[in-house]
């Protein structure tokens, strides 16, 4: 078996289980359902939620490791690192992961989620359950 070397990401948007764009991860081995440090804030951005730095939410999301095919099909899907900027951070456990994240310039007039969970507000928005 050859070795597959492995990037642990943080997903929070349309990655994770059960959204638009999570069949990216098909060659992905799930990892955790995990939370960040209070220290992020996400917002709305439409179809897409994007994560800044310098607030004080815990977002939620989903640790997989991906290995190098993955992590650049990823890549250009969030425009990295135009877009959003690959990043290591650290989960509420203290694990270093990757992520996504967005300049906060770019959060000018966006919905903020005071959740934390891209998942739960959108089906708020749906009218399906409640973000609390």
């Amino acid at each position: 078996m050859s070795w597959r070397p492995e990037h642990l990401l943080f997903v929070y948007g349309t990655l994770r289980q059960e959204e638009v764009n999570h069949d990216l991860l098909v060659r992905a081995r799930f990892v955790a359902d995990a939370r960040t440090e209070p220290c992020f804030d996400l917002f709305d951005l439409g179809a897409f939620p994007a994560m800044s730095t310098g607030g004080e939410t815990a977002v939620l999301g989903e640790v997989y490791a991906v290995d190098d095919a993955t992590l650049a099909r990823l890549d250009r899907l969030e425009g990295h690192p135009s877009f959003y900027q690959r990043t290591q951070i650290r989960l509420d456990d203290g694990q270093e992961v990757q992520t996504y994240l967005m300049d906060r310039n770019r959060m000018r007039g966006r919905v903020l989620i005071p959740s934390g969970d891209w998942c739960a507000h959108r089906a708020r928005a749906r009218g399906v359950g409640d973000d609390w």
